[in-house]
């Protein structure tokens, strides 16, 4: 009975999210035959310089860019190569974009943005929430009279009203002050680990990154772990 037990603990958990030698190039090669796992309750950060091809790996993991080679498997399936609709149905259900460009919808109220992702995923809004990231005074205004952090919280809360399984963020703090990047990141990270989620999130900032459970530099056209 030890020995079977023994043998259990030794499987190695199954991924949430797993890209499996991936490589990609427009008018230059960006990197080549790299490897990321994600887990439950992970959090992953990504950095490294300017054009280094950070956003665009973040995109293949995310579903919204092919890439040249390799494949990125999620829930036992290669995400490109389902059915376009099973894959647009992932977007919706189990993937959380933060995108640098909030995509907010102008001439609707901060609210109406919030409703708008309540109808796609049938979950209600987080009251909560909304304090937390210190945005439920403006849920009246129109998005164009919000501050840009106001709106970035607002497209985070957005995202987080879909109770994703997995949260994929670029530059999520880029307009926000330290203290209240800090909040909203601390926030970020209690959902992804009360909610057995997991995180990926590309910034420039190294100290940011340094709070996650692993960091990884894209550099030379490879995926260096450095924590």
């Amino acid at each position: 009975m030890s020995d079977i037990n023994t043998e259990t603990s030794l499987i190695a958990p199954v991924p949430l999210l797993e890209a499996q030698n991936i490589s990609h190039e427009f008018d230059y090669k960006l990197f080549s035959n790299i490897n990321l796992s994600l887990h439950e309750k992970q959090t992953i950060a990504i950095i490294g310089t300017s054009g280094s091809g950070k956003s665009t790996f973040l995109n293949i993991l995310s579903s919204l860019l092919k890439p040249n080679s390799g494949n990125v498997r999620y829930d036992n399936s290669d995400l490109y190569a389902i059915k376009k609709r099973e894959l647009l149905n992932i977007r919706r259900e189990d993937f959380g974009i933060i995108f640098q460009a909030h995509y907010l919808f102008r001439g609707f109220s901060a609210q109406e943005n919030l409703n708008i992702a309540t109808l796609l995923s049938s979950n209600n809004v987080d009251e909560g929430l909304l304090k937390a990231l210190k945005i439920d005074f403006v849920m009246k205004q129109d998005v164009g009279e919000l501050s840009g952090g106001q709106q970035q919280r607002l497209s985070i809360a957005r995202v987080m009203t879909k109770h994703p399984k997995i949260i994929f963020a670029d530059e999520p703090t880029g307009n926000l002050d330290k203290q209240t990047a800090n909040e909203v990141m601390n926030i970020l990270f209690d959902y992804v680990h009360e909610n057995d989620a997991g995180m990926i999130l590309v910034t420039h900032e190294d100290e940011l990154a340094m709070q996650c459970d692993k960091v990884y530099k894209l550099v030379d056209q490879q995926l260096q772990e450095i924590k």
